[in-house]
């Protein structure tokens, strides 16, 4: 199966603190699993640094701590994230819990306290809007 991949999962230090959230069950099952991994950031794609201000979800806008609006970022990875799955042909996307960009069962509420409310980030909903099923290092037994 040829997977979109949050590459932050996969070791790389893409993370908005400059770090990784590498998992090394879901590394495992990929590997034994013979998968095509495609790696993905959104947020570095769509131009923003690394390490960058961290950032969450409100509504249809994403704001970093600071009140900084990084919502257009956050778009363009989006669509770039979109494209690459398109191109390359995946099937599904394993992206990370709680982003305000790969979120796929819950995202942080805005307020920068780690709670968690329904919804999706900017990447996951585009890619479940456009037919491709959203995945977490938490879920992706689902799937694999």
């Amino acid at each position: 199966m040829k997977l979109l991949v949050s590459a932050c999962l996969l070791g790389v230090a893409c993370k908005y603190s400059g770090g990784h959230n590498a998992c090394p069950a879901l590394l495992d099952a990929l590997r034994r699993g013979g998968h095509t991994i495609v790696p993905v950031c959104p947020e570095v794609y769509g131009g923003l640094p690394t390490p960058r201000p961290p950032a969450e979800r409100t509504g249809d806008r994403v704001m970093t701590q600071a009140g900084a609006d990084v919502t257009e970022p956050y778009r363009r990875g989006a669509e770039i994230a979109l494209d690459l799955a398109r191109l390359t042909g995946c099937e599904a996307a394993i992206l990370k819990a709680n982003s305000p960009s790969c979120g796929p069962d819950g995202i942080y509420d805005g307020s920068f306290c780690h709670r968690r409310v329904p919804g999706q980030g900017v990447t996951a909903q585009l890619l479940e809007q456009n037919g491709i099923p959203v995945y977490s290092e938490e879920t992706f037994d689902a799937i694999l």
